[in-house]
């Protein structure tokens, strides 16, 4: 998006800022209101609307440039884009068979990092050739999941009908009343800033200060992805219910931090240490993120999960928006060091306010 805006239209690198931060704030909007459209209607007509409107308007955004109506596209399309992902976090948990939860978000983890290592791959070659067209494809790719969804998955056979039975007489806790899940969010809201700081200031360090150069630092971070897709399901299942989550979430984070301290070694055989801190970085990223999500299903039920669902995904939109800018600022101001310090001290304290959470505490939800 920033390449489109500076590249092809010619605007300033302030304007991409702008665009890229409408698309963050949009991200945020729609993680709530997906949320709560979840619980009120289901988790599949959701995914539907939001998969066909996103790619509709994809592409509209391909055959637009006035920049402010760019702006107003971008917001909007960002919206309907996050308002999926509480619906299908909800989804999964109903397909889930009762146990397997971990391993079915971990599973579906696996899509995702296939899909962003196949997405990300062919959105440089498409762009290479035509950045209209990666817009339409986009805009076609959307479209085609929101029917995939109407057409292939199932639907929960009275689903609706017995959530509004259940309902009946019953108040449901709000996620914003249950102190624990706010402390729980606050927590990891920190760790995702933190987590998003590897893959948007990281590289820059690597190409500033070590000169590593771009394709090496693609082949770096692509290990993310490739080792996720190789072993963290046969991780999960053998971990999911030996130990509890709060363990994993702690010793995920813990290696998180420790894979940040590795890049204030002094520079030496850069690409090996770069290597590393990517290795360890995934390996905390498996021990932690799964049992996360595994934490907020159980948190929640079926009358509250999207919005359970939707205040989990709003940490990762806030991260998107205050990472880059947090992490460049202090590492303009100040130095990568400080920079690569903080972050592996807040994640260490971020480690032991997981550690202190009494998640035995009984389910308000």
């Amino acid at each position: 998006m920033g390449l489109y805006i500076t590249q092809s239209l010619h605007r300033p690198m302030s304007d991409a800022g702008l665009v890229i931060s409408l698309f963050g704030i949009g991200a945020f909007l729609g993680s709530a209101a997906g949320g709560k459209l979840t619980d009120m209607f289901g988790f599949r007509p959701i995914q539907i609307l939001a998969s066909i409107i996103g790619g509709s308007l994809f592409l509209a955004f391909s055959q637009v440039e006035h920049f402010s109506t760019l702006c107003i596209l971008s917001f909007f399309i960002s919206f309907f884009h996050d308002a999926f992902r509480p619906a299908n976090f909800a989804a999964i948990a109903a397909y889930a068979t009762p146990g397997l939860e971990t391993r079915a978000y971990s599973l579906n983890r696996l899509a995702t990092n296939i899909g962003f290592s196949f997405g990300i791959t062919m959105g440089g070659l498409i762009a290479s050739i035509n950045y209209v067209l990666l817009f339409i494809v986009d805009g076609v790719v959307g479209i085609l999941v929101g029917l995939s969804i109407f057409l292939l998955l199932p639907k929960v056979k009275g689903y609706r009908k017995a959530v509004k039975e259940k309902l009946v007489g019953i108040y449901v806790p709000k996620p914003w009343k249950d102190m624990l899940f706010i402390k729980f969010l606050l927590l990891t809201t920190i760790f995702t800033t933190c987590f998003f700081l590897m893959f948007r200031v990281v590289p820059v360090f690597f190409k500033e200060e070590w000169h590593i150069n771009e394709a090496t630092i693609g082949l770096i971070l692509g290990v993310n992805g490739l080792v996720i897709a190789l072993l963290e399901m046969i991780m999960i299942s053998k971990l999911e219910n030996k130990r509890s989550p709060v363990f994993y979430i702690v010793t995920g984070v813990i290696i998180v931090a420790s894979s940040f301290a590795v890049l204030m070694v002094p520079k030496f055989l850069p690409v090996i240490v770069g290597l590393f801190s990517v290795v360890c970085f995934t390996l905390g990223e498996m021990f932690s993120i799964p049992f996360i999500n595994t934490f907020v299903i159980k948190r929640s039920n079926e009358f509250n999960r999207g919005q359970y669902a939707a205040g989990y995904m709003m940490c990762w939109s806030v991260a998107q928006i205050v990472a880059p800018l947090a992490g460049f600022y202090i590492a303009e101001n100040y130095s990568y060091n400080a920079l690569f310090i903080g972050t592996s001290l807040m994640l260490f304290a971020c480690a032991y306010g997981y550690s202190a959470l009494n998640f035995k505490e009984e389910n308000t939800a």
